[in-house]
């Protein structure tokens, strides 16, 4: 069975997208077979891998509402052995749709449990916010990896967060752990970056991946071409950072952790 692994922060602009984009990448680049679920309502990881999220007929609200499979929902990427489940606009109404629905924290695990067998890991990029969609994103989920950017106000929330993770384990998913922290956005001239990771890890040392992503531009740029960063500049710090997270988090796993 695959794994599946919520990547989520309620802070935006943390990286998270980046993240979710660039990690699955680098995996399905090393031989994974890996699935990305894009369950943020901006669409944001289904354009950063080519798609126009308002033109995608198929999507994961279909699947989240029970109208049609998952495995439906499939679309291939860029890179072979990636597959993309997209989101759009529409996914903002299934807050509203599902509130009344006994079921209505567990859809997305029952949807992604049908495809579970598939794929080596299975991504989803959650929305930056603790309501239903996060919620069933962390139900769905094996693992939570969360981006922690290195700047003044990284650890805002992450208190929250955690608060969070505990009340979906006591409810409905206990066997959920943490992935991983991740820092993101390191910029070596800044001293607040180096302050933060120092915090983070007096606090939750164990959790603190080895990988740091750095501030890069090459990033930044790749999503308006639609691309991974390392189809946009395999030399790129990004690129390089990414596939050292995979790489950790392949190791990880096959040691257990």
């Amino acid at each position: 069975m695959g794994k599946v692994i919520a990547v989520s922060n309620q802070k935006g602009g943390v990286g998270k997208t980046t993240t979710c984009i660039n990690l699955a990448a680098s995996l399905a680049i090393l031989g994974k077979d890996v699935l990305l679920i894009d369950f943020d309502p901006q669409g944001n990881a289904t354009s950063g891998l080519g798609l126009v999220p308002k033109e995608c007929q198929r999507s994961i609200y279909q699947a989240l509402i029970g109208n049609v499979t998952i495995k439906e929902q499939l679309y291939p990427t860029v890179i072979k052995r990636l597959k993309l489940v997209p989101a759009n606009i529409d996914l903002t109404g299934a807050e509203v749709e599902l509130v009344d629905s006994s079921s209505r924290e567990v859809r997305l695990r029952n949807s992604v449990n049908e495809i579970k067998s598939e794929f080596d890991y299975i991504f989803i990029d959650c929305p930056p916010s603790l309501g239903l969609l996060t919620v069933n994103s962390l139900v769905a989920s094996d693992s939570i990896l969360i981006p922690l950017q290195c700047e003044y106000y990284a650890m805002e929330g992450m208190s929250q967060l955690l608060v969070t993770i505990n009340l979906i384990r006591e409810n409905f998913n206990p066997e959920m752990v943490i992935e991983g922290i991740l820092p993101t956005m390191f910029d070596v001239r800044n001293n607040i970056s180096r302050q933060v990771i120092e915090e983070v890890k007096m606090h939750l040392q164990e959790y603190v991946f080895n990988t740091i992503i750095p501030r890069n531009v090459r990033l930044c740029e790749a999503p308006s071409f639609g691309k991974p960063v390392f189809l946009y500049d395999r030399t790129s710090k990004g690129t390089i950072s990414y596939l050292q997270l995979a790489k950790e988090l392949i190791q990880k796993n096959q040691a257990g952790g």
